[in-house]
């Protein structure tokens, strides 16, 4: 018995031996998968040498003869470090994630084919200038390059997906730009979303929580509010306000958090110009930035870009729909997805006038889409080329005509001086909006068709006179007493204020200054709404009430404000609407503040429909932070003054992939407290707890941009990531320190490494 259990031990010894040595060499083959960053590599498709060094985060910075092999070289960088990220985007597009995933991405292939995301891709590719065929071309080349050359390991994702990468397409990367167009515009599910809620809401609840309006703006127009996430901060500080006497700039675009980082920042050198920014995997141009001469900034203007039309099918004509001049057949067209192991899916796409059918309804019906990115002759790509090529403030303005979606506000400045603000895309002119465009519209009638689109001499705009300060945070843009329609529906202005607020303290601005605006934290309206009803947290919990009666709204990580004062909003909110709202509360719910005040001050809501009692809004307040309390004790323990902001509030970095593996996921999360919550310019937006008093920081600002012309190769950038997406690199997330902390760094100078494409032809 001894000697079989002595066999036994060694036998173990050595199976953990062998396992140990699989994977030690499977970990020093993914490896192998890591960039070559020095040396020579031969590759077939440049016109000359170009030089590629990398700093100490990964930052490359390109030496290239012409821009043709210029964007050969950013190609292949992006192939390097990031071949994953565009695979997986460009399948998103197309609607091609079930062939390597399953059917558990079905619905989202469906909707994409549905849409044409990539057929539209293909359509701009066919229309292109010569100038824009030729850059997407030079990039493809260089991801193709790359893939060629390639002899070690692929990214780790293909072997857990178990596929290999195809060549790259010129449609691959223009499908980019419909992707980020179809996440910043989102009026087709708040008109789904407000459908719901009026067909199941007493209609003094749907007006309180859509429709009535939270304050007056000048004159007397409503100023609507909606719940909208998407967020982003820019500014310009004129060249007679800055310590240099040269323009200013800041931008820091928020979306959601994860890795491989959304952003890729490099320098390309070229004889025409020199370009510093962020570039997105998969597209050839800078997306913002510097070229030396301009630099430009994007944040979303929230305008109303899609309308949903109710069709009515006909009964015994179930291929056609009712529409002002009779029935009329819808458009079809088949799609068949390749679904990993299992059969394919044939997918019939119907198309009204007015869009693709997206939704079925109850009654038979269905919901056709109408948005201005899938009208036909978008040049938005040929748009962002010219931007990048424009030598001032005016050429980039003539590049901007060609902007067409998504809609979104740029600020720019030029080397000269000039400074302003332009609303680039295409909004709809609507025969008549229904109910503010915040509902489907019946598609029968004809009133409320599209008749065209906003000239863009119509489009918000202004220009610098040298002592101004411009800044959008997705506020209401529209100039005193401007009439066309946008959107009924402007997002907060907390951002915009205190942004304009703290650049009016100094008339000597430099950029350390802007970096502590794009750092600020503080929470106006979670502020106001403590400071509203501070005597009835007193009653409710008088140690709470005491931290909150020293709190400034600042939502530092350290603090314990911040945590009882955003779960108190949530407690309040859940307490007076989850009742009535049942399901849809947790869909509708994300920190409308202002909305809780519109409940509160009208005070129908206030009593629990759950209980024989008669509530008051008072006593909802006070039971909601009770159960703070309580909930707080028992996640952190009775010392409230030891609670923090980021014991709750966390940035969770998780990548799309192996997010989903046990032992690896929690490796490669990169899981930070952090400051910030909705309202603030730093934004920190959480996802509302559904149960106990996590608050997982999703969304934020994945770049952060400086730029003083006084200094043109100066440009200051903060990413929240890094450079790789690959992760084995030491270069997978080693930004995301600084990043917290707001420390930025330049772009440029001599690099650590280098590695030079040789074009083959050339070699001996």
């Amino acid at each position: 018995m001894r000697r079989w259990l002595r066999r036994i031990g060694w036998g173990l010894i050595a199976l953990a031996m062998l396992i140990g040595l699989g994977v030690a060499g499977g970990y020093l083959w993914l490896r192998t998968g890591l960039p070559q960053t020095t040396g020579t590599v031969l590759v077939a498709g440049l016109d000359s040498a170009v030089s590629i060094q990398r700093d100490d985060r990964g930052v490359p910075i390109i030496r290239a003869q012409s821009n043709h092999d210029g964007y050969f070289a950013l190609g292949f960088l992006h192939a390097q470090d990031r071949l994953f990220q565009m695979d997986a985007m460009r399948r998103l597009g197309a609607g091609r994630l079930s062939e390597i995933i399953g059917p558990n991405v079905l619905a989202t292939d469906r909707i994409m084919r549905t849409l044409g995301l990539y057929r539209m891709a293909e359509a701009q590719v066919a229309a292109a200038s010569p100038a824009l065929r030729s850059a997407l071309e030079a990039y493809a080349a260089g991801v193709n390059a790359y893939l060629d050359q390639q002899r070690g390991a692929w990214p780790p994702e293909f072997y857990l997906l178990g596929y290999r990468p195809e060549p790259w397409l010129p449609a691959d990367s223009l499908v980019w730009g419909r992707l980020m167009a179809l996440d910043l515009s989102g009026n087709w599910q708040a008109e789904e979303t407000n459908r719901a809620l009026q067909r199941t809401l007493p209609s003094y609840l749907f007006d309180l929580l859509v429709t009535v309006p939270s304050t007056q703006a000048a004159g007397g127009d409503p100023v609507w509010r909606q719940p909208l996430n998407q967020a982003s901060n820019s500014w310009v500080i004129g060249p007679n306000l800055t310590a240099s006497g040269k323009p200013i700039i800041a931008n820091d675009p928020h979306l959601g958090l994860g890795l491989p980082a959304t952003w890729y920042l490099a320098r390309l050198q070229t004889p025409e110009m020199t370009w510093s920014g962020a570039t997105a995997p998969g597209l050839p141009f800078f997306v913002i930035g510097s070229n030396g001469h301009v630099a430009w900034t994007f944040t979303t203007t929230h305008g109303d870009t899609q309308d949903l039309f109710e069709e009515r099918v006909i009964p015994e004509l179930a291929d056609h729909y009712e529409t002002p001049a009779g029935p009329a057949p819808f458009a079809t067209r088949e799609e068949v997805i390749a679904v990993k192991g299992g059969d394919d899916v044939t997918l019939t796409v119907r198309e009204t006038r007015h869009g693709p059918v997206v939704s079925e309804l109850e009654d038979g019906g269905v919901l056709a889409l109408a948005w201005t990115a899938l009208l036909p002759g978008d040049r938005t790509p040929e748009a962002i080329q010219a931007m990048n090529h424009a030598h001032d403030a005016a050429a980039l303005e003539v590049a901007l005509v060609d902007f067409h979606a998504p809609l979104q506000n740029i600020v720019f400045a030029d080397s000269a001086g000039a400074t302003g603000f332009m609303t680039a895309g295409r909004v709809p002119l609507r025969g008549q909006a229904f109910a503010d465009s915040r509902l489907p519209a019946p598609g029968w009638t004809g009133n409320h068709d599209w008749t065209g689109t906003l000239a863009v001499a119509e489009m918000p705009q202004s220009h610098g006179d040298g002592g101004e300060i411009i800044v959008t945070a997705n506020n209401d843009i529209r100039p005193a007493g401007y009439r066309p329609f946008i959107t009924a529906d402007w997002p907060d202005d907390a951002r915009a204020r205190q942004i304009r607020a703290l650049a009016e303290q100094t008339t000597t601005h430099d950029l350390e200054q802007s970096r502590l605006m794009q750092m600020n934290a503080h929470s106006a309206p979670l502020l106001a709404f403590v400071r509203r009803w501070e005597a009835l947290a007193t009653a409710a919990a008088p140690e709470l009430a005491a931290i909150l009666a020293d709190w400034d709204g600042a939502m530092d990580r350290d603090l314990a404000a911040p945590l009882i004062a955003t779960l108190w909003l949530d407690r309040t909110a859940r307490r007076l609407l989850g009742d009535e709202m049942a399901e849809a509360y947790d869909a509708w719910w994300f920190w409308q503040v202002d909305r809780i005040e519109n409940i509160i001050a009208d005070g129908r809501a206030c009593n629990d429909t759950a209980t024989e009692d008669l509530e008051t809004c008072a006593e909802m307040l006070i039971k909601a932070l009770r159960e703070v309390r309580a909930d707080l004790v028992a996640a952190f323990g009775d010392d409230a003054r030891q609670w923090h902001w980021g014991d709750s509030h966390r940035a969770r970095f998780q990548h799309p992939v192996f997010r989903n593996v046990p032992l690896v996921a929690d490796w490669l999360d990169a899981d930070l407290p952090t400051d910030g919550d909705f309202f603030t310019i730093n934004r920190g937006t959480p996802l509302p707890p559904r149960d106990g008093v996590a608050l997982s920081h999703v969304h934020g600002p994945g770049l952060r941009f400086l730029h003083d012309f006084g200094d043109p190769d100066g440009s200051q950038f903060g990413l929240a990531g890094g450079q790789s997406g690959h992760p084995l690199s030491p270069h997978y997330a080693d930004w995301l320190g600084d990043w917290r902390a707001g420390a930025y760094r330049r772009i440029g100078g001599k690099g650590n490494d280098e590695l030079i494409l040789q074009p083959q032809q050339s070699a001996p």
